[in-house]
């Protein structure tokens, strides 16, 4: 027994191979805008913010266009994958978004609430997602976590029409919203596998580059 154990162990890769897995790699590009976007929104530089929140959603489609794609990948290549994808999304989905409504409210501490709703929600809802998997072949229950970006992303184009208060409250609800629809019962389209979805989240993701990189000049 023990011999299997060692020779088990030596077949074992190491943590770092995955890096030079291709979707992986793309997955920490992510997580790279992401951190960004966690940097901007505390600096309170917004349309660089934006364009973190959107490419980290870029990343995240093509992430999974790339695996479905690719050959050869074995069973822990897929599982590491998963895992990998799961862990950045809460930091992508949950904790940027309840940063970037945390720091334009100036950190006051009535908006701690919401902050908190928005991060339990991605967490319960991508537990259960990792526990029951999709409803049916092609569904999602409750509102994907990505659309958490996609959404403020848009809503922040209009930051600019209202005072900094009136749009703290419509942030403030926003996230109220999006929460609850994270952790409802209705059933979403799985966007991200259909190749023409990742295409036209490819142009939507130019289009918003363009437009707050336009506003950072």
């Amino acid at each position: 027994m023990s011999t299997v154990n060692a020779v088990s162990k030596e077949l074992q890769p190491t943590i770092l191979s995955y890096i030079n897995d291709l979707p992986n790699l793309c997955s920490l590009a992510g997580l790279a805008c992401t951190i960004s976007a966690i940097y901007f929104s505390i600096l309170g530089v917004y349309c660089a913010a934006m364009i973190g929140m959107i490419w980290a959603v870029a990343f995240d489609w093509a992430d999974g266009l790339i695996a479905r794609r690719m050959k050869g990948r074995t069973g822990n290549d897929q599982t590491f994958g998963g895992q990998l994808d799961v862990l950045i999304d809460i930091v992508s989905y949950g904790v940027t978004p309840a940063i970037l409504i945390l720091s334009y409210a100036k950190f006051e501490p009535v908006f701690l609430p919401i902050a908190f709703i928005m991060l339990a929600a991605s967490a319960i809802r991508l537990s259960y997602f990792s526990t029951f998997g999709l409803s049916g072949s092609s569904k999602y229950t409750g509102l994907a976590l990505d659309n958490n970006n996609i959404i403020l992303v848009f809503i922040f184009i209009f930051e600019s029409i209202f005072s900094a208060g009136i749009f703290s409250v419509i942030l403030y609800v926003s996230g109220l919203s999006l929460a609850a629809l994270n952790v409802s019962q209705i059933k979403t389209p799985k966007l991200s596998g259909n190749p023409v979805n990742v295409y036209l989240l490819a142009i939507y993701t130019l289009g918003m580059t363009g437009i707050y990189g336009w506003k950072l000049l």
